[in-house]
């Protein structure tokens, strides 16, 4: 059977976000995206504004382009670039995840970076074409109650957590996008039948399910679950607030280029025919720049990835003992697909 369309299919995914959004760009955008050409910036932010804002203000300073902001969700904003297409506002996509790039890559909608800004970060961390470049990242990891199972007993592959010994003592959170994408990664590198097979053997096994990341390490926490399925990030977040001995919950990095492993990158890619081409590449070489990039690494706790910068969080393991897996990450835009996967099976 012939794939859908990208276009077609992110568009179905959001249909019912999409529509507002549109209208809500107003009337004036109908004449096409290079108006004000380089003199502002135009950026669609699928990240959350309450983290990036501070970042996007030292952003426009150092830029020294006027820059506005459309706030959004990742793949909302991906399908609303694919049905503007050249009426497009927007001259960078700043996204949360790597799988909405990799749409707007595969819909030749992006254009190749300057060698010297893609060659800032590792080859697996940005667009094989070389049109968009990851900024900064975040891996899967399982949070675990030592109070309920000993750090040695916590499983070291996502899919032992579906063995009968962990029957109603795994949280995760179904409806969440780092958890859609990290499904996407496991078709892509272990295929649908396989995942499929996982999903429905979580279900069985009487997982928790909970709104979002932070409700899952919250359940972790107060022992309701044994086991949580989360990015990292969240659980170094709270410790820098409460300090690690008020924290009851502890993580676990999977070894062996497991999918439960999998890093996942914020990145950006700079739009065709904005006409805000120049203003927008030195956007992307800014947040590679050791400024933004030690934003992340403080500010969110993810892995900064351009060259020359590490973390300074305490406790957390250097970026190069990770052991993910092998994938290309552009090719996590399937969402549709997993979407449908995870309705067929009940979980969403």
């Amino acid at each position: 059977m012939r794939r859908p369309s990208l276009r077609r299919t992110i568009a179905l995914v959001t249909a019912g976000f999409l529509l507002p959004s549109l209208a809500a760009c107003g009337a004036d955008e109908q004449a096409g995206g290079s108006e004000g050409g380089d003199s502002s910036l135009v950026i669609y932010s699928g990240r959350n504004e309450k983290l990036v804002q501070p970042l996007l203000d030292k952003l426009e300073k150092a830029v020294g382009t006027k820059v506005e902001v459309r706030y959004g969700d990742s793949a909302e904003l991906a399908a609303q670039i694919l049905e503007e297409g050249e009426r497009t506002k927007a001259g960078l996509f700043f996204s949360q995840d790597a799988g909405a790039l990799g749409a707007l890559s595969k819909e030749g909608m992006l254009e190749k970076l300057p060698q010297a800004t893609v060659e800032k970060v590792d080859r697996a961390y940005r667009g094989s074409d070389g049109d968009w470049v990851g900024l900064s990242g975040r891996v899967r990891v399982i949070a675990y109650n030592p109070d309920k199972v000993a750090a040695d007993d916590v499983p070291d592959s996502v899919f032992d957590v579906v063995e009968p010994r962990w029957k109603g003592k795994v949280g995760f959170a179904p409806t969440n996008a780092s958890f859609q994408a990290f499904v996407t990664g496991m078709r892509v590198l272990k295929g649908d039948d396989a995942t499929r097979a996982w999903l429905e053997d979580l279900k069985a096994n009487g997982a928790k399910t909970y709104a979002h990341n932070l409700a899952t390490l919250d359940a972790v926490e107060a022992g309701e679950v044994s086991l949580g399925l989360v990015n990292h990030y969240y659980w170094y977040e709270r410790v820098a607030e409460k300090g690690e001995d008020k924290v009851d919950a502890k993580l676990h990095f999977l070894p062996g280029k497991d999918p439960g492993a999998l890093i996942n990158v914020a990145g950006a890619g700079v739009l065709k025919g904005s006409g805000q081409s120049e203003a927008a590449r030195k956007a992307v070489d800014y947040l590679l720049s050791k400024d933004a990039q030690t934003y992340f690494a403080d500010k969110t706790k993810e892995y900064p990835l351009a060259a020359g910068v590490t973390s300074t969080v305490e406790g957390l393991p250097a970026f190069e003992s990770l052991e993910s897996p092998d994938i290309d990450l552009g090719e996590l835009d399937s969402l549709q697909e997993t979407l449908a996967m995870l309705q067929d099976v009940g979980l969403v």
